[in-house]
């Protein structure tokens, strides 16, 4: 059985044909730049064992439409072909956001569509690509189930204490205002490779999973099942982002507007896009920021004391939530590649039984790395993600029935 992955974006396109038989990865590749005067498209096939393919265009794609049909005419033709489109059995899409009524993955129908809009204003910068995506591919893929995955549904164990906020009750129950999270397939994948990792049933595990890359989540995960998580009514609460705020005072809306006369779509601007690490220095590429501490900037030194002591909080917080901690996992871009803010994030945090190993920790690799010390009582891992695939997973095991 072979799945496509679509995981569409605003301006983008990230898409990986699976073979499930063996979960390899056919196809990879990203759209840029879609509707600007000149699009960038990577495509990688794998058509035999020991070879790669790569194409690279850089032409107008003015829609996603065409950006599909681009995917799809590499895949299916040409010397560097891997299957023809008859042989892809379903398409997994990401969405970001399922509300309450979307619990787990579906196969869509151009009624369910209708519904789905009324989740954009959860994830405005997301669920309106996401599902124009899906339109599209239901267009480009007559027959052929499309599956939608959603980011919020693992997270949809958490229990009402946890989800609720301390608001009049009828805005939850006209409005649906709630924390839903995101990230939920990251973090459930990753969970799961840690309980296969540490040998243990998933449904005995708690662990504390920490996706953290340009945009950055945690979740409590006790006996296999989320049971908080930091994001909440939006993608915009929780931990520092690399342009986005987290927590913040809900103050600061009304104090903003007065004190410096901005209107509440500046605001929600300015905490979506020009906070965070880039609103503490300037910068919201952790690469960036290591090159101007070496150099004395004592702003990227704040930045990175912020978002790395906030993180160590939530550890704290989740401990609580836990009480037992069998393990925490870091994953995502900075999670899996960045030892620094691995490191700084643990500081302190050995009485708790939390030990991290150093040499360990500096090691870079592309597989799954324990970083704790051998007394340890808490494991520490690096465990990349891989959403495409836990997508593929989801999507074959619902048109499998």
């Amino acid at each position: 059985m072979k799945i496509l992955v679509i995981n569409s974006g605003s301006s983008s396109i990230k898409y990986q044909l699976i073979d499930m038989a063996d979960e390899s990865v056919m196809v990879s590749g990203l759209v840029e730049r879609i509707g600007e005067e000149q699009g960038v498209m990577t495509h990688k096939a794998y058509p035999g064992t020991d070879r790669e393919a790569v194409v690279k265009l850089e032409q107008p794609i003015p829609d996603h439409s065409v950006g599909l049909k681009l995917a799809i005419d590499l895949t299916s033709s040409g010397e560097n072909a891997v299957c023809s489109l008859d042989e892809i059995k379903a398409v997994g899409h990401r969405v970001v956001a399922g509300g309450e009524n979307f619990s787990a993955p579906v196969v869509v129908t151009p009624e369910m569509m209708e519904e789905l809009k009324d989740t954009e204003r959860l994830a405005p910068l997301h669920n309106p690509a996401n599902l124009g995506g899906a339109r599209e591919a239901m267009a480009l893929f007559p027959g052929v189930p499309q599956v939608l995955v959603f980011d919020t549904a693992f997270h949809q164990t958490i229990p009402p204490h946890a989800f609720m906020y301390a608001l009049p009750y009828e805005y939850y129950e006209e409005d649906h205002i709630r924390r839903y999270g995101a990230h939920g397939t990251s973090h459930k994948y990753v969970a799961g490779e840690c309980a296969r990792l540490m040998d243990k049933p998933l449904d005995e595990l708690n662990v504390i999973t920490i996706h953290m890359g340009n945009g950055a989540s945690m979740a409590a995960v006790k006996d296999g099942k989320c049971v908080d998580t930091s994001m909440g009514l939006t993608p915009l609460e929780g931990l520092v982002m690399g342009t986005r705020s987290g927590d913040v005072d809900p103050a600061v809306h009304n104090y903003l507007a007065v004190n410096r006369g901005m209107d509440i779509a500046t605001i929600d601007n300015v905490l979506h896009k020009e906070s965070g690490l880039k609103g503490l220095c300037g910068m919201n590429d952790m690469r960036d920021i290591h090159a101007a501490i070496e150099k004395g900037d004592e702003r990227a030194e704040l930045a990175l004391g912020v978002q790395t002591y906030r993180t160590r909080k939530y550890i704290g917080s989740y401990m609580a939530v836990l009480g037992r901690v069998d393990a925490v996992v870091f994953t995502a871009g900075i999670g899996e590649n960045d030892s620094i803010v691995r490191r700084k994030t643990m500081e302190g945090l050995e009485p708790f039984g939390m030990k991290i190993d150093v040499q360990a920790n500096d090691k870079r690799a592309k597989e799954p790395m324990l970083i704790s010390t051998g007394d340890s009582p808490v494991a520490i891992w690096v465990i990349p993600t891989n959403e495409e695939l836990a997508i593929a997973r989801e999507t074959r095991d619902i048109v499998n029935g």
